[in-house]
């Protein structure tokens, strides 16, 4: 095994809050309902785990890309609402995909990094096969 991807995101937290429940918005339809309540489940702003788990999309999207150098990239429509992002019971978190995506890497393992500083969110993927 070794290392096939890696990407990586950076989200402005008060930018992001000012669009995420906005109608029309690339975020309207991009989060499960999973990660909608687990962000309203925090103790802190609902904007700022989002933030952290758009990265993370983002940045599998990103790792994913470049694991295809040289190869047409393949973004199905509504991807991000495929790349869902789970949480163990000490928030440790995860990629679980769907859709078109999870056939594409199905013999791929995901390492993911989320963190949030100040006004940013950032999110390191790693893929492994």
């Amino acid at each position: 095994m070794g290392i096939v991807g890696v990407g990586i995101d950076l989200v402005s937290i008060p930018d992001f809050a000012e669009q995420v429940d906005q109608p029309g918005t690339v975020f309207a339809e991009t989060f499960t309902p999973g990660e909608r309540r687990d962000a309203a489940d925090k103790s802190s702003s609902a904007a700022r785990h989002l933030a952290a788990r758009w990265a993370a999309k983002e940045a599998v999207i990103k790792a994913w890309s470049g694991s295809r150098f040289s190869k047409r990239p393949m973004l199905p429509e509504g991807i991000h609402r495929d790349i869902e992002v789970v949480t163990d019971m000490w928030g440790r978190p995860k990629v679980r995909l769907s859709g078109a995506i999870a056939e594409h890497l199905k013999d791929v393992t995901i390492h993911l990094s989320l963190t949030h500083e100040a006004d940013t969110a950032a999110a390191v993927a790693i893929l492994e096969a």
